[in-house]
């Protein structure tokens, strides 16, 4: 199993647990309030969990769906929805009462269903509800380790990444020779690639594989993200537009703004490279003068500009220069059209060592296949984390392709 989903799976047992705890915790509350109401009378204690069994097993079945589903993440969102469940429990219990007693189901039964709503299981649901929204939210949060209520941008570090897809080894080649590719090392690669993105912080999320399109693991080409907005691209090569649908849907999942790069225009993220408020964009074989145009109106708005930088001498921008925390970019010189134009520009002593990946303010991701740049940028205070992406350099790809930060 690979981390990424590992990381799924962590969720979805906290989600499982907070609504196990919670029901439990709601059943044993309420009858004990019903006993202790009953004088606490031991000949009803049995009769009280037999009354109310029903009712908490949905409310379990509902409380696992809903905090599955992130529903609990928002305050706004838990309070609505846990009362919607503790209502549908009560409901079930009443009618699951009226069937054991074997009542014909007719207006009689029904005028009872709604009115104990305001009887005894107006109790339960009051508990439900406070239980589910005070406790299973605590739980779930702890468990998965996901923030309640802070705002995306603060709340999650989140990395979207994507399974290579079994015809990997058919990718595009451009600029270098076409090699032998092992899609099992690859998918070791894929992995040690993402356990290092989660050790350091970040909350992977997956889009939903490419099965027909072996260039996919490539995720960056598909969105760029600039805060709240993510920017779905029109890639440059034909064979690679089928990427950006599953990559739109999952980036409004998260609660970003959507919008679109369009054709004519093309536009590969591995041609966007942000520093600042400045976003160095590539005239590459993959973005064209009309995606530029098109994503200098999107981005002008949100306070960024856009710089126009000819790419040559390798597939995309970012194969050439990327950048440290505090602006400087750095590149192998002979990939480099014009290094003059990023103001303060470093030289890399290896081509593998052009593409960096900040995982926070002195934490870069860098390929292993760059260990003088990794030593050199040690150098510089930063901690260097590399990984072996070595069947992905056979496409021309490095760590910036592989995911998707947003912050």
């Amino acid at each position: 199993m690979s981390t990424a989903a590992l990381n799924w799976v962590r969720k979805i047992a906290a989600a499982i647990v907070a609504a196990l705890v919670s029901a439990l915790i709601a059943h044993a509350a309420t009858v004990l309030l019903f006993f202790t109401a009953n004088n606490a009378n031991s000949a009803v204690f049995g009769q009280l969990g037999e009354y109310f069994l029903p009712a908490s097993l949905l409310l379990f079945v509902l409380l696992a769906i809903v905090i599955g589903f992130d529903g609990f993440r928002r305050w706004y969102a838990a309070v609505p929805l846990a009362v919607l469940v503790s209502m549908l429990s009560g409901l079930f219990g009443s009618f699951s009462f009226i069937v054991n007693q074997g009542t014909e189901f007719n207006s009689q039964a029904l005028n009872y269903l709604f009115s104990s709503l305001v009887g005894p299981w107006l109790i339960f649901m009051i508990v439900s509800a406070l239980v589910a929204f005070f406790v299973g939210r605590r739980i779930w949060s702890l468990i998965s380790g996901v923030k309640l209520d802070a705002p995306l941008e603060r709340d999650r570090r989140i990395a979207l990444v994507r399974l290579p897809a079994s015809n990997l080894s058919e990718g595009q080649v451009t600029h270098i020779a076409r090699s032998l590719i092992s899609t099992d090392t690859a998918d070791e690669q894929w992995d040690g690639y993402v356990e290092a993105l989660i050790e350091n912080g970040w909350d992977v999320v997956e889009v939903p594989v490419a099965a027909e399109a072996p260039d996919s693991v490539f995720v960056e080409d598909a969105v760029v993200i600039f805060g709240n907005t993510a920017v779905i691209t029109s890639p440059g090569h034909e064979s690679r537009r089928s990427e950006t649908a599953a990559v739109a849907t999952t980036v409004r999942e998260l609660g970003l703004k959507v919008e679109q790069i369009s054709l004519p225009g093309t536009l590969d993220g591995g041609d966007v490279l942000k520093v600042g408020k400045t976003v160095y964009v590539g005239r590459s074989g993959r973005t064209n003068s009309e995606g530029i145009r098109q994503l200098r109106a999107i981005v002008t708005k949100l306070g960024y500009q856009v710089v126009p930088v000819m790419v040559t001498k390798v597939l995309h921008l970012k194969s050439a220069v990327t950048a440290l925390p505090d602006g400087t970019v750095i590149g192998y010189p002979k990939n480099v059209d014009n290094p003059e134009v990023f103001g303060r520009f470093l030289a890399v002593p290896e081509e593998a060592g052009t593409a960096v990946v900040v995982l926070d303010d002195e934490t870069l991701l860098i390929s292993a296949a760059a260990p003088k740049t990794a030593a050199m940028l040690g150098e510089f205070g930063y901690r260097m984390v590399p990984v072996e992406i070595s069947e992905f350099e056979k496409l021309e790809g490095c760590v910036t392709c592989l995911s998707v930060r947003i912050r």
